[in-house]
């Protein structure tokens, strides 16, 4: 039986962040059981990416676990990797409450959280007792008040913290609802940041650990050609895509109208799938196998995750079909694509 459908309407009963807050701690009280499952996934499901090995070739998406608080569960579920955060070097509580809204109808989230964080520090502590076994990235960001000018003092200072503790960092460049961020993508920002962090990996010995890059789905073609070259030139690890859209065309009338009401934020979720698999194919083809690319955006089910790693992503991120689905859901496209000869 599947506990989380027969639980669903009572927790759609709820607030989106009051379930989200409800969820979280009954997910602590199972992290701290002796023993949870061992996955076990065939080897067929293996992938090699940035240098790292994973299990599967699915993980989580950042924005669920902000601060690494359920890494063990995430684990016992069966996800390949999770990708903590997105933390910010200094606390900060996010936007005001509602900032998160669901539409199950169309399998669709709007959120404008804003970054909300414990901060780098608390996390970093945090991650220090991660399970072992499982890959976890970091999911850095500014902090809300920090001007655009002084983004990288931000990163830098996050990343000091967090990356000795974990496999990989991402650099969240793509989030709608922070001000300003967005604008760090223009390649004359983009070139500089991704320099300065280059340079303290270096400074700190973990030129090993992949460094990657987050973008929005909300970029003109050219502009993703050009990031291309700069991500490249810079001698990153790779790319993520996509965050969350700003585009309100891609929720069908009379839906629309609805989102609309509940005023700023990004959508995640089944709308968004059409849109995120244009802009990573046009990123694809923009890289020519030069960069390493994580499929991430409307992704929910093992067909999706199939044309996902069809179109060449190297691995595949959800999140959004999660919430509506429920755990249940790793398993089917564990199975679905291991049915496949993935």
């Amino acid at each position: 039986m599947d506990l989380y459908g027969a639980l669903r309407p009572l927790i759609f009963r709820l607030d989106p962040e009051t379930a989200h807050n409800l969820a979280f701690w009954l997910g602590e009280r199972v992290c701290a059981w002796p023993r949870l499952p061992e996955p076990e996934f065939p080897t067929s499901l293996c992938r090699s990416a940035f240098g790292l090995d994973f299990p599967t070739p699915l993980g989580l998406a950042a924005g669920l676990d902000k601060g690494a608080t359920l890494l063990p569960l995430w684990k016992a579920l069966g996800f390949g990797h999770v990708e903590i955060g997105t933390v910010t070097p200094h606390p900060q509580p996010g936007n005001p409450t509602p900032r998160l809204f669901r539409f199950p109808e169309a399998g669709l989230i709007l959120n404008r959280m804003g970054f909300n964080s414990e901060g780098a520090e608390v996390v970093a502590a945090r991650l220090r007792g991660r399970p072992s076994g499982l890959i976890v990235g970091g999911n850095l960001g500014k902090n809300k008040e920090t001007p655009e000018g002084q983004a990288l003092d931000d990163y830098r200072a996050a990343y000091r913290l967090i990356a000795p503790q974990v496999d990989y960092i991402a650099l969240n460049v793509s989030s709608p609802n922070t001000p300003g961020l967005r604008n760090l993508q223009a390649p004359e920002a983009l070139q500089p940041l991704l320099a300065g962090m280059l340079d303290l990996r270096k400074e700190l010995a973990l030129e090993r650990q992949p460094l990657l890059l987050k973008l929005a789905p909300d970029l003109a073609q050219e502009d993703l050609d050009a990031i291309v070259e700069v991500a490249v030139a810079s001698g990153i690890s790779g790319l993520i895509a996509t965050n969350t859209t700003l585009d309100r065309g891609v929720v069908a009338e009379p839906l629309r109208a609805l989102v609309e009401a509940k005023g700023a934020g990004g959508l995640s979720g089944l709308p968004l799938k059409a849109k995120a698999r244009e802009v990573r194919r046009r990123l694809l083809a923009s890289l020519h196998g030069r960069l390493p690319l994580v499929a991430c955006g409307g992704l929910g089910s093992t067909a999706d995750v199939q044309a996902a790693l069809d179109d060449g992503a190297a691995l595949a991120q959800i999140y959004s079909a999660l919430i509506f689905e429920g755990p249940a859901l790793i398993g089917r496209i564990h199975e679905g694509l291991a049915a496949s000869g993935v």
